[in-house]
C-alpha cells in the first residue's frame, strides 16, 4: 500500500515524497481515512509508529479542502499537547506537512512571554498546537477564539486526561464548538482513561495496532538490583564499562537530575539536564546538542519521556523507575523508533519494587535482572513477575533470646548437667514509695 491509496491530494504526497515516506505505518494506514471520512477517532499504538503523520495529514487536508478562510484571532483546527518539548516536535512536523499547502500553522505553550504568541495570533492561524494551560490563558485574555474550531485532536491522551490535566481540558471543552472533530491518540490507554475518552467522544471508531500498553519488541530491556544510595555510582561503572556513546537517562526529581549531571561533568563527561525549573531556551538548547551528538549523557525528568524524537537513540536508562507505569512505556519509547534497535536498562532499589511489578503487570512480560558483582545490594529487591506477585524470601527463623540467667551459666549447660533451678523473687509493695523483699 502506499499513501496515494488512502485518498491523501497530491499536494500532500509530493511532501511526503520529499520526506521520503514511502509506506504508511499501520496506525497511519488506518487512521487517516477514518479521519478523511469525519469520523471520532481513539488510536492506541507504540511511540515511534508514526502517530503524528496518522492524524496531522487527514486534518491538514480536510483543512484545506473544507471550510471558510480563518478569522482574526480565530483558530480551525487545535492539536493539545502535554508538554512544551511536545509541542514544539509535532509543530516541526505539521509544518513539513503543510509545506504545500495554503495553510497557516503556529505552537504555543507556557514557559517563554505570551505576548509574541498573542501578537502571532491575531492574524487567525488554520492549525493551532498547544499546551492546555497557556491555551486557556489566551483564551482568558481574548487572544484566541473557538467558534471555528472544526477539529480537536489530544496527542498523548492518557497523559492529557490522567494526570493533571482534566481541569484544564473540561475548560478547553466547555468553549469549543459541540459540532466538531475529536481524535485521541497515545502510546497507552488505561481503562479509566478510555471511560473519560468516551465522554469526549461521538460513535468514535477504536485502532490499536499493537498490544494495549506494549513496548516495541526491537528495545531489549533489562534490570539491575541496586541499593538506593549507590544508583550513581553503578550508573557511571556501567558507562565506562560498556562504553556508552549516548545515552538519555531518566531521574524521578529534579534535584536527581542536576546532582548526576553534576558528577558527569566533575568526570569529564559531557552531559546536561532537562526538567521543568529550567528555562525553555535552556532546555532547548541541551536537546538540540543531544540530537546534534554535541552531549554524551542527557539527564531528564518525565517532562522529557515524550515529545524527544531522537534518530538513532541506542540507549535509555532508568535511574529511577516512574511512579505511573505507563511513563515506563514512553520513556523506553525514545529508543527502538522506526524499527531501529535499542536498549532501556533499570536501576532498581529495593523501595521501587511495587513500580518495577507495576510496570511489569502493565507491559505483561518480566523484565531479565542481571546484576553487577560489585554492587550486588544490602537491601534486595523481592523477585517479580508480569502476573502481579512480589515474591518475598521466606524470613530466617529467629533464635531464642538467651536470659540474662541461663547466660551466665554457660559452663553448666557446656558439661551436660542439668541446669539448676533460679527461684524468683517475688516483690510486694512498699509502703514508703519502693519495692522491698518480703521476709521469709
Amino acid at each position: 500500500m502506499n499513501f496515494a491509496k488512502l485518498g491523501l491530494i497530491e499536494p500532500l504526497l509530493r511532501t511526503l515524497q520529499q520526506l521520503d515516506y514511502t509506506t504508511p505505518t499501520p496506525v497511519q494506514a488506518q487512521a487517516i481515512p477514518a479521519v478523511l471520512a469525519g469520523r471520532d477517532l481513539m488510536a492506541a499504538a507504540q511511540t515511534g509508529t508514526g502517530k503524528t503523520a496518522g492524524f496531522a495529514l487527514p486534518v491538514l487536508q480536510r483543512l484545506a479542502l473544507e471550510g471558510e478562510k480563518v478569522a482574526s484571532n480565530s483558530i480551525r483546527a487545535l492539536v493539545l499537547v502535554p508538554t512544551r518539548e511536545l509541542a514544539e516536535q509535532v509543530h516541526n512536523n505539521v509544518r513539513e506537512y503543510a509545506e504545500n499547502l495554503p495553510l497557516s500553522t503556529y505552537a504555543v505553550y507556557g514557559g517563554v512571554s505570551i505576548n509574541p504568541q498573542m501578537m502571532r495570533l491575531r492574524r487567525g492561524v488554520d492549525l493551532l498546537v498547544a499546551t492546555p494551560g497557556r491555551l486557556l490563558d489566551l483564551f482568558r485574555q481574548n487572544a484566541v477564539k473557538f467558534n471555528q474550531v472544526q477539529t480537536l485532536v489530544l496527542d498523548e491522551a492518557d497523559r492529557m486526561l490522567d494526570l493533571g490535566f482534566a481541569e484544564e481540558l473540561q475548560s478547553v471543552y466547555a468553549a469549543l464548538p459541540r459540532k466538531r472533530q475529536t481524535l485521541l491518540f497515545s502510546a497507552t490507554f488505561s481503562e479509566q482513561i478510555r471511560m473519560l475518552a468516551g465522554l469526549a467522544l461521538n460513535d468514535p471508531l477504536s485502532i490499536e495496532v499493537s498490544p494495549r500498553n506494549a513496548t516495541a519488541s526491537s528495545v531489549k530491556q533489562w534490570l539491575v538490583p541496586v541499593d538506593k544510595k549507590r544508583k550513581e555510582d553503578l550508573f557511571c561503572h556501567l558507562m565506562r564499562k560498556q562504553r556508552w556513546k549516548q545515552v538519555l537517562v531518566f531521574a524521578k526529581t529534579r534535584n536527581g537530575v542536576d546532582q548526576l549531571v553534576e558528577r558527569l561533568l566533575a568526570k569529564g563527561v559531557n552531559a546536561d539536564g532537562i526538567h521543568g525549573d529550567r528555562p525553555q531556551a535552556t532546555r532547548q538548547r541541551a536537546l538540540d546538542s543531544f540530537k546534534a551528538r554535541e552531549i554524551q549523557v542527557l539527564v531528564a525528568t518525565d517532562v522529557a519521556a515524550r515529545g524527544l524524537d531522537i534518530d538513532d537513540l541506542p540507549l535509555v536508562v532508568n535511574l529511577d523507575l516512574p511512579i505511573v507505569a505507563e511513563d515506563y512505556v514512553h520513556r523506553i519509547g525514545r529508543t527502538g523508533r522506526a524499527g531501529n534497535k535499542g536498549e532501556a536498562i533499570s536501576l532498581v532499589c529495593a523501595d521501587e519494587v511495587q513500580l518495577l511489578s507495576a510496570i511489569e503487570v502493565l507491559t505483561r512480560q518480566t523484565l531479565p535482572r542481571h546484576e553487577e558483582p560489585d554492587f550486588i545490594p544490602d537491601h534486595r529487591v523481592p523477585m517479580t513477575d508480569a502476573s502481579g506477585q512480589v515474591i518475598k524470601k521466606p524470613k530466617k527463623p529467629k533464635k531464642p533470646k538467651e536470659t540474662s540467667a541461663k547466660r551466665g551459666l554457660g559452663r553448666w549447660m557446656d558439661s551436660g548437667e542439668p541446669e539448676p533451678a533460679v527461684k524468683a523473687v517475688r516483690k510486694v509493695p512498699s509502703f514508703n514509695g519502693g519495692p522491698r523483699k518480703r521476709k521469709p
